[in-house]
């Protein structure tokens, strides 16, 4: 299984540029990371201690996000945030550069919180167009922008895969993907068995985690291993990504059960 672990949510009990070397002595050569940097615009010294990371562990960097503002105060994307879209904006030549430098190919650009002082209607507009700048510059390198339900946040707009289904076809750029993340569509109340069925091969990317808790596979409800098989029957091809919380002090031990 092409497994890829997203080292932000995973071995953090290390610091974040050694984690790429820890999931390579796991026995996993891919890696995907949120944006690994405090601001959308980091130093030059910071990226290139970040590609060294993943340089001398010898692992695929598979995906990155765009940079999402705060994420532990609660900020879930600036691609409708108006008031920084030149932020984001600036941030997508930064990914680019990344992405070129590292090979990597799928970046998830968190849409953005609803906001008080706007109305849903000019956000969106503001976000097309934020969607349509971050696929024109990743077109550069052969990238693909991930558009991705989230739980848990309420005033975050895009719940379901319709939601994001429906923000991709208005963008209307060939090289904009769902990201299924069979973790928060379950949440959400989405049918994953029916999306999976009408869009698998068309999915940008799969992450995964267990329900209840966002924990490992096997810690709770979700048929993750028949929903990854259907996905892949029906042509879906790419990393699984491992986005879950550790509830275990091995937090892979479930991979030898799992299928």
């Amino acid at each position: 299984m092409p497994y890829t672990v997203n080292a932000s949510i995973l071995l953090t009990d290390l610091p974040l540029l050694e984690r790429p070397a820890a999931a390579k002595a796991a026995g996993f050569d891919a890696v995907e990371f949120w944006w690994p940097f405090a601001e959308a615009v980091p130093a030059d010294a910071e990226v290139d201690r970040f590609v060294r990371a993943i340089e001398d562990a010898g692992v695929q960097l598979t995906g990155l996000n765009f940079f999402a503002g705060d994420m532990p105060a609660g900020d879930r994307g600036l691609v409708s945030w108006k008031g920084r879209c030149g932020e984001f904006k600036d941030n997508i030549d930064v990914v680019v550069g990344i992405g070129e430098r590292l090979g990597t190919r799928a970046f998830n650009a968190l849409y953005g919180n609803r906001l008080d002082d706007f109305t849903p209607e000019a956000q969106d507009e503001l976000g097309l167009k934020n969607l349509v700048a971050a696929a024109e510059g990743v077109a550069k390198i052969g990238g693909t922008v991930l558009l991705e339900p989230v739980s848990g946040t309420p005033a975050y707009p895009l719940k379901t895969a319709q939601d994001a289904l429906d923000v991709i076809a208005r963008a209307g750029q060939s090289n904009i993907k769902l990201l299924a993340d069979f973790y928060h569509l379950a949440v959400n109340g989405d049918d994953v068995a029916a999306v999976i069925e009408a869009h698998a091969a068309d999915f940008g990317h799969i992450q995964i985690a267990d329900s209840p808790g966002r924990n490992e596979p096997g810690t709770g409800e979700l048929p993750l291993a028949q929903w990854i098989a259907r996905s892949q029957e029906l042509g879906y091809a790419g990393h699984i990504g491992l986005e879950y919380k550790a509830s275990q002090d091995d937090p892979f031990a479930w991979l030898s059960t799992f299928g």
